[in-house]
């Protein structure tokens, strides 16, 4: 991570809806990557995608701003969050 990682935060995002087999996954880690973020997003069993997301706080809330918007892959009709410190287990973004 960035040598602000004091600073660094770590998300995690629920996201339901029609979120799975649209490229939803491949979506949010293009965005994650252009805020600079690092983490995963992957399917789980009950339909929704899970993401992970570690950085800068403001990038994280960027991130979870654009889970919520309308420009996503599929149909998302609810997020949650989780927020912690980032434990720097991530190398880069990944679809997992």
């Amino acid at each position: 991570m960035s040598s602000n990682t004091e600073s660094a935060v770590r998300l995690i995002a629920w996201v339901q809806g029609d979120v799975q087999g649209v490229g939803f996954r491949w979506w949010t880690r293009s965005r994650a990557l252009e805020l600079g973020l690092l983490g995963q997003a992957r399917n789980l069993d009950d339909g929704r995608v899970a993401v992970t997301a570690e950085g800068d706080r403001a990038a994280c809330e960027q991130l979870l701003e654009l889970l919520r918007g309308g420009g996503t892959p599929g149909r998302v009709s609810a997020v949650s969050e989780q927020w912690a410190e980032a434990t720097g287990a991530f190398a880069g973004f990944v679809e997992a």
